[in-house]
């Protein structure tokens, strides 16, 4: 397993549906926002990609839903990248409750779109690495 980062987040009452636990959707939620903190973590600002005209693009998402949560529970959101070769890279995420209780899993490909060409870099890797003032969090 790669290096993870991890936020906390509590299930708020609105996110929750008919059945009175976690809609589904906000699991996605929680997931980006997880992504955007390892970015920020690493000195990656989404002014900084803009700058840089790339942008990251989510291109798969499976989502394994194995406990539910309800309002008011907390939960850890962790985040690791792992790398292959060529444009895209793989995105393994789990959403915890604070007794260890692993409510989902989550596996995402993603990808860094050239925003002015409308596609996927050649090695994103190496662009993340270059934009990154603390790679560590990429596990390169």
């Amino acid at each position: 397993m790669a290096e993870q980062s991890s936020v906390p987040v509590t299930v708020r009452g609105y996110e929750t549906d008919v059945q009175a636990h976690l809609n589904q959707s906000v699991y996605l939620q929680y997931a980006e926002h997880a992504r955007w903190s390892l970015l920020q973590a690493s000195g990656i600002s989404q002014r900084k990609l803009l700058d840089e005209g790339v942008g990251p693009v989510a291109l798969e998402t499976n989502i394994r839903y194995l406990r539910e949560l309800r309002a008011g529970d907390e939960v850890e959101v962790t985040c690791g990248f792992l790398w292959g070769e060529g444009k895209t890279f793989r995105i393994e995420q789990t959403v915890r409750k604070t007794d260890g209780t692993v409510a989902a899993e989550l596996t995402g490909v993603g990808g860094l779109l050239d925003l002015k060409e409308r596609k996927l870099l050649a090695d994103p890797r190496e662009r993340f690495r270059a934009l990154a003032d603390h790679p560590r969090w990429f596990n390169f």
